[in-house]
């Protein structure tokens, strides 16, 4: 059944054109997404180590090395990333598949994990687990994304769909239900055991669950998906669903899972909730310039991304207490397939304004603060990796299309009441 206010979340959302079936954009927009979109794949390429292909988890604006330190959702934005790579002609198709064989095997057969999930930081170099980093089951599921995207985009070669399969089939989805409540943990320590906490709410774990759900080798039960909550926020006129503030919530699983036009057995678009949360985030900045003048229509953004007091898993509204005047241009840029006018909109101005500091080697810095000067000296693979997505799927849809073609994925939508 669902309820008032959720009745009203479903009904009120704009329409909205799907980016598949949209007019192309103007020809300034196609140069200005084609140039971005290339510096970002010029990250996953050069900062993929060469024999294991884990891409680093960030690195110097100006393409400078940030240590060894690779992470495992940074690779499977990465395999994604050579699927573009090849389809766009960025580099040669062989190049791209070498490379993504490479780092499947490397994945399958050296990097260590725990019934098939991964640490979510490692070294670039050998695999090792780095930092006393989780075994991360949403990091984890990204990686996979990446893989299965792979597989498609790459199904002619035979050596890449054995992979990508055999790298999905290892991982044991229901040894992370373990606890109470039956919900897929958020991870695993070898010294502490299962993280307490729990995937109870709405967040970015909907591509976790619905690859686990539709797993060939070890499913989860389809109620898992209904077991979690689902929380509404209003902000001035917009009611939507959320869990947490940080914007890469409504992003990261619409990076790969095409949920347009489809409802669950909840009633709810989840497209068109991220569409409806991403212009509550750019109304809370216009409504927020009153404190920080750089805040505008075209200035806004904020997602956990680096700042001059070090890196804050920040985002809004409500307000969070942290905001400094920051902004964040992957914000904008992981919902360019959400909002194409605003987040072009914010992009171009980010550019044109402050695009001799911020915009480099590799596209946007992380973050930046207008109303005091500082700029990131770093970018970060996930964050670049989501713009580089969401541009993509608004641009022509093949991270959608090559995704959505693994049955799996189909599977699982449907046992899950889609």
């Amino acid at each position: 059944m669902v309820g008032a206010a959720m009745a009203v979340l479903l009904q009120s959302s704009p329409a909205y054109a799907a980016p598949a079936s949209a007019a192309a954009p103007p020809q300034t927009d196609a140069a200005f997404l084609e140039d971005l979109s290339r510096r970002e794949f010029r990250f996953f390429w050069e900062q993929a180590d060469p024999k294991t292909g884990l891409v680093a988890d960030r690195a110097g604006a100006d393409g400078t090395s940030r240590g060894g330190v690779a992470s495992v959702a940074a690779t499977g934005f990465g395999l994604s990333a050579l699927c573009l790579g090849a389809e766009r002609g960025w580099i040669a198709p062989g190049q791209a598949r070498a490379r993504a064989k490479l780092t499947l095997r490397f994945l399958l057969q050296s990097a260590p994990q725990e019934h098939g999930f991964f640490y979510h930081f490692l070294d670039r170099t050998t695999g090792a687990r780095a930092w006393k980093s989780e075994v991360s089951t949403i990091d984890t599921a990204l990686l996979l994304a990446g893989v299965l995207t792979a597989r498609r985009c790459f199904e002619g070669d035979a050596e890449v769909g054995l992979l990508a399969e055999a790298l999905y089939e290892r991982v044991d989805f229901p040894w992370m239900l373990k606890g109470k409540p039956p919900l897929l943990s958020m991870g695993w320590k070898p010294e502490t055991g299962f993280i307490a906490a729990r995937w109870d709410a709405y967040s970015e774990h909907m591509i976790l669950d619905l690859l686990a759900i539709g797993s060939p080798s070890h499913p989860i039960p389809a109620k898992t998906w209904d077991g979690w909550r689902r929380d509404l926020v209003t902000y001035s006129t917009y009611t939507y669903i959320a869990g947490d503030k940080p914007l890469f919530i409504h992003q990261y699983s619409h990076a790969y899972v095409d949920f347009r036009g489809k409802r669950d057995g909840h009633g709810i678009d989840y497209f068109e909730n991220s569409v409806t949360a991403t212009r509550a985030q750019r109304q809370f900045f216009i409504d927020l310039a009153k404190e920080f003048p750089a805040y505008s229509k075209d200035v806004w953004g904020l997602t956990a991304s680096d700042s001059a007091r070090g890196y804050i898993a920040w985002g809004a509204p409500p307000r969070d207490a942290a905001i400094d005047g920051t902004v964040v241009p992957c914000a904008a840029g992981g919902s360019l397939m959400f909002t194409p006018e605003e987040s072009l909109s914010a992009l171009r101005e980010m550019k044109s304004r402050w695009g001799g500091k911020i915009y480099g080697r590799y596209g946007f810095a992380d973050a930046f603060n207008p109303a005091t000067g500082w700029t990131s000296p770093d970018v970060i693979g996930i964050d670049l990796g989501i713009t580089l997505l969401s541009a993509e799927n608004l641009r022509d849809g093949k991270i959608w299309s090559w995704f959505m073609k693994n049955p799996e994925i189909a599977s699982a939508m449907t046992k899950a009441g889609f």
